[in-house]
């Protein structure tokens, strides 16, 4: 099982990114992708999720309108979209996959059953 991230970077508060999620080794419409992020000293927090089945997704308060999760299943990929960036949006970045459709929905880690590496997004003033 590989979740590989990808896609961070530094950028200009107000830039743009997108993040890559390329996930093998199990059955993609089985699974939630979601994206998680910890900055230093701060605990790991839900950003985005989405349902690679019915393509619902959820998002954390503060990303609500400047992010926007999508899927793209036939390479078996999530994107991040991430726009008018902040630097308190500076962290690392993972994604995520879980069975549990309650785990997506809350954005909450507990029920992730695989975890992905990081890339770090750092967003300068």
């Amino acid at each position: 099982v590989q979740l590989q991230a990808s896609g961070g970077g530094l950028v200009q508060a107000g830039g743009s990114l997108r993040l890559s999620c390329a996930v093998s080794g199990f059955t993609f419409d089985d699974y939630n992708i979601g994206w998680f992020r910890q900055a230093p000293g701060k605990e790991r927090e839900g950003v985005s999720c989405i349902s690679t089945s019915t393509g619902i997704a959820y998002y954390a308060d503060s990303m609500k309108g400047r992010f926007t999760i999508s899927t793209y299943n036939v390479k078996n990929t999530v994107y991040l979209r991430m726009n008018s960036l902040k630097p308190e949006d500076t962290a690392t970045y993972y994604c995520a996959a879980t069975r549990f459709s309650n785990s997506c929905a809350s954005l909450h880690y507990y029920g992730i059953d695989y975890w992905g590496k990081g890339t770090q997004v750092t967003v300068s003033s």
